[in-house]
């Protein structure tokens, strides 16, 4: 078994031991309502297909989080606002059932408005734990997301999920990295720093935690688009995955982080299966991470000093 894939020892039938849990967002409602590219909700699949060929389950230095697949959110009939809604709704009650069982939460998309209902389960489920009331809101999460574009909109669709997060979920502040100028308004902008935003840095040498429960969204698209064509938004000065690795291991390390996702994969527009293999490889890239928390709880050895992502070497 020591060239067996990481894939292979998923569990799909019993979720028993597992720390983590990948939920298929399988959704672009939101993109098609915002005019995009269509393609997103095949994205979990085709995630899949490229994690069954990429990622060994033993790694020199470190182990794996135990992983279990929850499958896919089934989106509800309709194309417009309420079926959006239905779905997210959806959405949030399978995070608070991962939750329920003791696993960390993460996301495979889909359209990037899937992350508003994601992390609001998150936060919901953090808050009932705190207060012991159903329903309950909080106010201590914060955000770190990865993407060109703000999705600050006020209208519905894929380009709303952290204005909601900020007047409806309680998120306190957000962090931005990978921001385009040229792909975001005036008024975006303006609305973004009167309501706690911030421009994150591209160095991961500048991450400090927030000290407070964090969620984190990863959009492919604030990747070049010579990495990551499979997108529903190309863009043509972004980001290398190099890059990303190193900020997605850090974050996957801080105990801080409750919840991360991937979203706006979009195989319909991939080439030679190019962006797939990248968003395995950053899921892998925060797993790494996650193995050092777990590895740092237990003091156990965490393979920072193994040939990981975080220690290859190279210019970044």
């Amino acid at each position: 078994m020591t060239n067996a894939p990481l894939a292979s020892r998923i569990a799909l039938d019993s979720p028993a031991g597992c720390q983590v849990a990948i939920l298929g967002l399988a959704d672009d409602l939101g993109v098609r309502l915002n005019r995009g590219r269509p393609g997103a909700a095949q994205g979990p699949r085709a995630f899949r297909e490229a994690f069954s060929r990429y990622g060994v389950a033993e790694p020199f230095g470190w182990e794996w989080p135990r992983i279990f697949d929850a499958g896919d959110i089934i989106p509800v009939t309709g194309d417009d606002e309420t079926a959006l809604r239905a779905t997210h709704d959806r959405v949030t009650e399978a995070v608070k059932a991962i939750l329920d069982l003791g696993m960390f939460p993460i996301g495979i998309g889909g359209g990037h408005d899937l992350t508003l209902p994601f992390v609001r389960g998150v936060i919901e489920w953090h808050a009932a734990r705190a207060t012991g009331k159903k329903g309950a809101k909080s106010a201590a999460f914060h955000g770190r997301y990865f993407d060109a574009h703000l999705d600050v909109r006020e209208t519905v669709g894929s380009g709303m999920p952290f204005r909601e997060l900020i007047e409806e979920c309680g998120v306190e502040s957000l962090t931005i990295h990978g921001f385009n100028p040229f792909a975001n308004t005036r008024e975006h902008v303006e609305w973004f720093l009167e309501n706690g935003g911030s421009f994150g840095e591209d160095a991961p040498a500048t991450l400090r935690s927030f000290e407070a429960p964090t969620f984190v969204s990863f959009d492919m698209d604030v990747l070049d688009a010579s990495a990551a064509p499979g997108v529903s938004a190309l863009n043509p000065a972004g980001w290398t995955p190099i890059v990303a690795e190193e900020w997605l291991d850090d974050l996957g390390a801080d105990p801080n982080v409750k919840c991360f996702d991937i979203m706006e994969f979009n195989p319909a527009m991939d080439v030679d299966g190019r962006t797939a293999r990248v968003a395995v490889h950053l899921f892998l890239s925060f797993l790494h991470g996650f193995a050092r928390r777990q590895a740092a709880a237990s003091k156990q050895p965490s393979g920072k000093n193994a040939q990981s992502p975080r220690t290859r070497g190279g210019k970044r």
